[in-house]
């Protein structure tokens, strides 16, 4: 129980801040909700808080040891092509259930079908995780691999662009983003770190550094395939974010489509481990009991987050971001800056971060140092994607620079940091940014330019969320080395300009 409260706690710090701004919002004159939508927000709050409470226990008691255990016993079974097949499988099964990625194909449904796009989507992280997973065995060096892979995403993207659908690049850079989400991003690095350690490898957690990254790649260059090879027209249609007054009707009708849902996607998971138990991993009955109980945790945890989302935040997010497009550009960008700061102190896995980067770098980068730099990265991020809704040009204006700006940092800093950077944008692009924000961003292009423009316009937001740490955190390493060298040398001019007597009282 103690857990318990403490996942709800962290879920009400993650949740409240935008709460509070809607409710602040909803009594000045010039915002108009329904006494619906305000009910609805209101119970969609707090089945986000307590879904996302549970979700997390339930993914610290199974999604966590489920990765460590099934990496841990394929890696001992000495079979590379075993290994390789069932981490694609289990890279595929466990992007099904990511709760992220489900709200992001409830939104681009018009365009592309959600189930296609979540398998596509799939694919691309097993077939990533299959790469990670190499990178252990071969002891390969994550900056060279990422330039490769990038690169190779935008030659993709121009034979997007040459094929006419370039407005689909957006969505791509987002299904990224939303993939490494909290079932993602944990079970990914258990996983990892389960493989490492039987493989003997000293380094074995530093490599569940950088995974997440990726797998991350999968995904873009997955969709952007997918919209290359396709010859359809791409219309999109915003989805319907009215409450209807039957409030209630609403929330248990989509409970029980969002409970068969979970059902599918999280069974396959459950009966995929099942079978490793039975073939290899021969875990005692504790432990199973253990992790029964968190896959049941995550279940209802997630139920209640995709509910609360779909029905009560949503919604809001829209009607909030139409409302304001009528009203002064400036206050747009504001707000949005105003947002990616809370989003960022509020967030739990990012101060789980924080801490994380000052234990590895040894204090060269302090918590408060890579909180202010979150801090400013994402609220950026969040105000530029309004800037470009607001006079309408390409993603790519953002995207190319930005990754480059990434890359060229990986030569000079540590691998760590390359790593911890490119693995941090899943952490800063959580629930908040494709349950709020996105709907925010759509609402405000629908507002500004109509629905033809949202496919081209509004997605992109979760992606230059994720792609903020990627700069930041490299940036803050870059300035913690070249302090550490300037200190080394004034450290040696002071000893080399003293006088034999002060060296001699010196040492």
């Amino acid at each position: 129980m103690l857990q318990l409260r403490e996942k709800i706690l962290e879920a009400l710090r993650s949740a409240l801040p935008i709460t509070i701004i809607v409710y602040v919002i909803s009594l000045l004159p010039w915002f108009s909700f329904t006494r619906a939508e305000l009910i609805g927000f209101t119970i969609g709050a707090v089945l986000l808080i307590v879904g996302i409470g549970l979700f997390n226990l339930g993914a610290d008691l199974a999604m966590i040891p489920m990765g460590t255990h099934v990496g841990a016993g394929l890696s001992r079974q000495k079979k590379l092509s075993l290994l390789l097949i069932v981490c694609f499988a289990l890279g595929l099964l466990i992007t099904v259930a990511e709760p992220d990625l489900q709200v992001l194909a409830k939104q681009v449904a018009s365009v592309m079908n959600g189930t296609a796009l979540i398998v596509t989507v799939g694919v691309g992280v097993g077939l990533f995780l299959v790469v990670a997973i190499l990178r252990i065995v071969f002891k390969q060096r994550l900056a060279m691999l990422l330039m490769l892979f990038y690169m190779l995403m935008f030659a993709v993207a121009l034979l997007l662009s040459a094929n006419g659908n370039l407005a689909l690049m957006p969505m791509a850079f987002d299904s990224g983003g939303v993939t490494t989400g909290p079932i993602t991003v944990p079970f990914i690095m258990a996983l990892c770190v389960g493989i490492s350690s039987v493989l003997g490898d000293r380094h074995s957690q530093q490599n569940s550094f950088g995974m997440v990254a990726l797998c991350s790649i999968g995904p873009i260059l997955a969709v952007l395939l997918l919209g290359t090879f396709s010859r359809s027209e791409l219309t999109y249609t915003v989805p319907n974010f009215a409450i209807d007054n039957d409030v209630i009707g609403a929330f248990i009708n989509t409970a029980i489509h969002t409970c068969k849902e979970v059902g599918v996607a999280l069974g396959l998971i459950v009966v995929f481990f099942l079978v490793c138990q039975f073939i290899f991993l021969k875990l005692h009955k504790r432990q199973l009991i253990r992790i029964g109980l968190g896959v049941v945790l995550t279940y209802i945890g997630l139920v209640l987050f995709l509910t609360g989302v779909n029905v009560g935040f949503m919604p809001i997010g829209y009607k909030l971001g139409v409302a304001l497009s009528e009203m002064n550009r400036y206050l747009i960008v504001g707000l949005g800056l105003v947002m990616g700061v809370l989003v960022v102190l509020a967030e739990p896995a990012i101060h789980v971060l924080n801490q994380q980067v000052e234990e590895v770098t040894g204090g060269y980068i302090t918590r408060r140092a890579m909180l202010t730099g979150l801090c400013i990265g994402v609220g950026g991020a969040i105000a530029l994607s309004l800037v470009r809704i607001i006079f309408d040009f390409s993603l790519a204006y953002y995207i190319v620079p930005g990754y480059f700006i990434s890359l060229a940092l990986s030569l000079f800093v540590p691998p760590v940091y390359t790593a911890i950077a490119f693995d941090s944008g899943g952490v800063a692009s959580g629930p908040m940014t494709s349950g709020f924000i996105l709907p925010f961003a759509i609402g405000t292009c629908m507002g500004l330019h109509g629905e033809e423009a949202v496919l081209r316009d509004a997605f992109g937001v979760v992606a230059l969320v994720a792609m903020a740490p990627l700069i930041t955190i490299q940036l803050l390493g870059f300035r913690a080395i070249v302090h550490n060298r300037i200190r080394h040398k004034l450290a040696m001019k002071r000893i080399l300009d003293a006088d034999d007597q002060q060296i001699i009282n010196f040492m």
